[in-house]
């Protein structure tokens, strides 16, 4: 995209609306996740809708209204003054971004999980759901499709695919303020597709972009549990993360640099690896995507 212009033109932002007000743009440097929490809190409800390119969220008492979380080690709420007056002004004047992400469920309830490629600036080798950036005139709905599509090569149609939002995440990058000062602050929706195909029906279709994915995995709920049980900020790592029932290798598709995929495994432990407090970062599944990925199992098992 030619320039900085254009992609001011056409990111979707986040606009906050409060007491009736009108809607505001949300700033850079302030958490979302405060704005409409009393108290502390790293989890409130609140209800969104895209209106004209803008990303509308507000209380939404007597709607429906979705999980907004933040981690508990979120950059932007533990911001010190000197800390945000380091923030470069073109930064700190970008607002709130918008991305979606998909979580594709088959048939046969497994969901897609993509590693996003080591050359990535953001996030880089780090396990998400297909997703990306909101453009201008799409829904989100198109975004999520168009973003699986592009990533994965997998085109569904939106009339077969009963979206649901499952909720909205506040990210950050650098996650944490030990890794830098925050460049990105995003607002993710993590929609649910609902797939008649089964994984295997799926993979015969799955072509993934090399540029932004180096490899996939259908993770079933068994494996799911284990990922969302390894919470990340807790401290050592000392929370029970329920393995016994799972084999200690993972089968996964491995992309190869012209878009080949190959059957491969990964250690069961590159799945349940915490967001480390400082160092270099490791591959894991993003805070996010654990986020995300409880609310489906809480789905999956509701009666």
């Amino acid at each position: 995209m030619a320039g900085g212009h254009m992609e001011a033109m056409r990111r979707i932002l986040v606009y906050v609306r409060k007491d009736g007000a009108s809607p505001r743009r949300a700033q850079f440097i302030q958490s979302l996740t405060s704005l409409f929490c009393d108290g502390g809190d790293d989890e409130v409800e609140v209800s969104c809708f895209l209106d004209r390119d803008k990303f509308i969220v507000h209380r939404g008492d007597g709607e429906t209204r979705v999980h907004l979380k933040r981690p508990a080690f979120c950059p932007i709420k533990h911001l010190s003054v000197t800390e945000a007056a380091a923030i470069p002004l073109d930064v700190r004047q970008r607002g709130v971004d918008v991305g979606v992400a998909i979580l594709l469920q088959t048939a046969n309830q497994r969901v897609l999980l993509t590693r996003r490629a080591k050359e990535l600036r953001i996030f880089p080798n780090v396990w998400v759901p297909p997703g990306g950036h909101v453009e201008g005139g799409e829904t989100l709905l198109d975004a999520g499709l168009r973003e699986l599509k592009e990533e994965t090569g997998l085109k569904l149609e939106p009339e077969e695919v009963s979206p649901a939002i499952l909720g909205l995440w506040e990210s950050v990058f650098p996650p944490m303020l030990s890794r830098g000062l925050p460049v990105r602050h995003h607002i993710v929706v993590y929609m649910l597709l609902h797939s008649s195909l089964s994984h295997q029906q799926l993979q015969a279709h799955l072509s993934p972009s090399p540029a932004e994915v180096s490899a996939c995995v259908w993770a079933d709920s068994r494996l799911v549990r284990a990922v969302v049980s390894a919470v990340d900020g807790d401290g050592d790592g000392d929370g029970d993360v329920p393995v016994d029932d799972l084999p200690s290798s993972i089968s996964v598709s491995q992309v190869s640099a012209d878009g080949a995929l190959t059957d491969s495994s990964l250690p069961l432990a590159v799945f349940i690896n915490r967001a480390p407090a400082s160092g270099p970062d490791v591959e894991r599944v993003s805070t996010g995507t654990k986020f995300a990925l409880e609310l489906w199992l809480r789905r999956l098992e509701r009666p």
